[in-house]
């Protein structure tokens, strides 16, 4: 694959590492420019060193004002805005609803939900100017299914499936809105989670029928095929990238 996004500029959030770094390097060989963005402080800026059609703002998106700070650093980079890719996203303490933090609770929602909120709110006017929008979700097999110890986590990821679809009727003739469903990917979140609990790790590695785990480029690759002109009449979708784990059910 060659150009698929030729011309394009994109925004990344969570971009210092793991799926975000994976992916705006791949859009950026692919021809697009990448605003890349995350956390004050983080590797954002060596991790993409070199890369020429790479820009790095260093923001926080769960603050306020971010939104609309990110969208106008990527117009004042390049002009103009066709691809947003929602990464930036945690799991959370986690704990059962009745032992549940809700400072935590309340951490996770403005993270992974209301920060996706807001940047795209922001991003929607200049969206609909592009001749080929699209706007690209990290939602989780979570998205679809529940189980206990996980209430903020699974609650916001089956908001991003929700507010994915709003988004792609509201973009409508204007480009498309999508989400991701990452399996068992390999970051620097999930290796230490998995190192924790071999037994865990062990049962998700085995319920894939490929056999391994998933590499941020696999979600990467998944993110470039959605941001593409190939893509352009798949709109309001999960895409699972899981290796056939949930083929199970």
């Amino acid at each position: 694959m060659t150009g698929l996004v030729e011309g394009k500029a994109a925004i990344v959030t969570g971009a210092a590492s793991g799926i975000g770094a994976a992916t705006a390097a791949l859009l950026a060989e692919e021809g697009a420019g990448v605003l890349a963005v995350d956390l004050p402080g983080s590797p954002l800026a060596s991790v993409h060193a070199g890369r020429e059609r790479i820009v790095c703002l260093e923001m926080d998106v769960t603050a306020p004002e971010a939104g609309p700070a990110i969208v106008r650093a990527a117009l004042d980079a390049f002009g103009r805005l066709d691809i947003l890719f929602n990464n930036a996203g945690t799991v959370g303490k986690g704990g059962e609803v009745e032992t549940h933090d809700e400072a935590d609770w309340q951490f996770v929602i403005d993270l992974n939900m209301t920060s996706i909120y807001r940047l795209s709110k922001a991003a929607m006017p200049h969206l609909k100017k592009s001749e080929a929008a699209r706007i690209v979700n990290v939602g989780s097999v979570r998205s679809d299914f529940a189980e206990s110890g996980a209430a903020a986590y699974t609650a916001t990821k089956h908001g991003v499936a929700g507010l994915t679809k709003v988004l792609a009727c509201e973009l409508g003739r204007h480009g498309t809105a999508n989400y991701i469903q990452p399996g068992a990917i390999l970051t620097g979140i999930t290796r230490p989670a998995f190192e924790r609990m071999p037994d865990y790790a062990k049962y998700w590695k085995e319920r894939a029928p490929v056999g391994r785990f998933g590499e941020p480029e696999d979600i990467a690759n998944a993110v470039l095929f959605l941001a593409s002109e190939e893509a352009g009449y798949v709109s309001g979708i999960g895409l699972w990238v899981d290796g056939g784990a949930m083929c199970h059910g």
